[in-house]
């Protein structure tokens, strides 16, 4: 299981990016509909990608620093097809832009799938 990575990451297109940005945060519809934003660790985050995302080349991985996080992190099981050991970091409220600490471009391989990745160097 992983815990308390250094950082962690939130996946988004750019241009929910640039929304968040002008906002000061962000504000996925998750945090409305099961009320937490998905993160992840940087490990992780090519699950969610594949399952939601395949293909896209217009999605951004936000880095962040958990200890800018205000609201708080729960260590909980993603879906069905996910190991079943694996928990993933939710926030419950927004995602501050201030805990933004780099943002990079996230782009698929030539069949459409993301990579697994580490942290960045």
């Amino acid at each position: 299981m992983i815990t308390n990575p250094p950082t962690l990451v939130h996946l988004c297109s750019t241009a929910e990016w640039d929304a968040a940005r002008a906002a000061g945060e962000r504000r996925p519809p998750s945090l409305d509909e099961v009320g937490f934003v998905h993160l992840s660790a940087p490990e992780q985050v090519h699950l969610p990608a594949n399952r939601l995302y395949s293909g896209r080349t217009d999605m951004v991985l936000l880095w962040c620093d958990p200890s800018s996080l205000e609201a708080p992190i729960r260590w909980e099981p993603g879906v069905a097809t996910d190991p079943a050991s694996m928990r993933f970091p939710h926030l419950y409220g927004p995602l501050p832009v201030a805990a933004v600490v780099d943002v990079t471009p996230y782009l698929p391989g030539g069949d459409g799938a993301y990579a697994p990745l580490t942290q960045p160097t």
